[in-house]
């Protein structure tokens, strides 16, 4: 069980910022705004006895409920953040077999379809393939496991696979497809940075009588990637982290007005930083919501 506090996760973001401000990003009078900020936090009775247990469960059981709304939900800002990367390492890339791993509903399926590849999506949850199959009419869909593909060895020269592995341990899927992708392929990833997974950014679900659901989620330090990709043969043509912001560079939109409240459970940690928007952001700071690779499997 995952024992999830609204005051404690607040103070968490503090930590955050005071740990930057610690390291040179910001000022005296930001420091001691934090800590004014914290005592008033301490006080604060709409904080009091909020904490909720959620349970582990598989990413299945999560995404059935997910399908329908995920494209308008879950992506939010991510999907226009790895897209552009993606087009740029495919650009040039010929026409032939495309693996969209974890396909969901097709978004990056449809993608490779559009540059004339042939497409084979798989994802292990066949709510997620209903709108995939609709999205793709002459894609070929699959129900399947990251780290046992339904695919012959050496059959795919691209590879993309999006907002997947952060549920998965990486290593048996690297395995999987190095044994897929054909020599001289490509292998795109789009993953959750696992600086954001800590700040809160989960697949998140209510069981059958409201109990709070959590996906399996890892968070994956970029070393992790690079082994499981060199392990098996893989190149580095290239790592993105976008999102993330330069020292001392700040956003251009004014800061919001502090929620009232801070929402139910599974609109956390969204509500939760809109209670607190000034030290969310100021948190926020340099670390990327994403992280893309590409890799090569280099040509025999």
């Amino acid at each position: 069980m995952i024992y999830q506090d609204p005051l404690a996760y607040l103070l968490g973001l503090e930590g955050i910022a005071l740990l930057d401000a610690w390291a040179g990003d910001h000022d005296r009078a930001f420091t001691d705004a934090r800590l004014a900020e914290i005592r008033r936090l301490l006080d604060d009775e709409k904080l009091r006895s909020r904490g909720v247990l959620a349970e582990r469960v598989s990413t299945g059981l999560v995404y059935q409920q997910q399908a329908a709304g995920y494209d308008a939900e879950a992506g939010g800002g991510l999907f226009a953040m790895d897209e552009p990367v993606v087009a740029d390492y495919l650009a040039g890339r010929e026409p032939g077999v495309a693996l969209d791993a974890a396909c969901g509903t097709g978004r990056f399926a449809e993608f490779l379809a559009r540059r004339g590849h042939r497409v084979i999506g798989v994802d292990s949850s066949p709510d997620m393939l209903a709108y995939a199959r609709r999205r793709v009419p002459d894609g070929e869909f699959h129900v399947g496991e990251l780290d046992r593909l339904p695919l012959r060895d050496g059959s795919a020269d691209v590879i993309v696979c999006a907002l997947a592995l952060e549920h998965v341990p990486l290593r048996p899927v690297f395995a999987e497809f190095g044994r897929v992708l054909r020599p001289g392929g490509d292998l795109v990833i789009s993953d959750m940075h696992h600086e954001q997974v800590t700040r809160g950014s989960v697949m998140s679900a209510r069981g059958p009588a409201g109990e709070p659901w959590i996906a399996d989620t890892y968070r994956h330090p970029l070393g992790d990637y690079l082994r499981a990709a060199l392990s098996v043969g893989l190149q580095v043509l290239g790592c993105e982290e976008p999102g993330g912001r330069q020292p001392g560079e700040q956003p251009d939109e004014p800061l919001p007005e502090p929620a009232t409240g801070i929402g139910d459970w599974q609109d956390w940690p969204w509500s939760l930083m809109d209670y607190l928007p000034s030290v969310a952001r100021a948190s926020r700071g340099r670390r990327p919501p994403l992280v893309i690779w590409h890799f090569q499997l280099p040509a025999s």
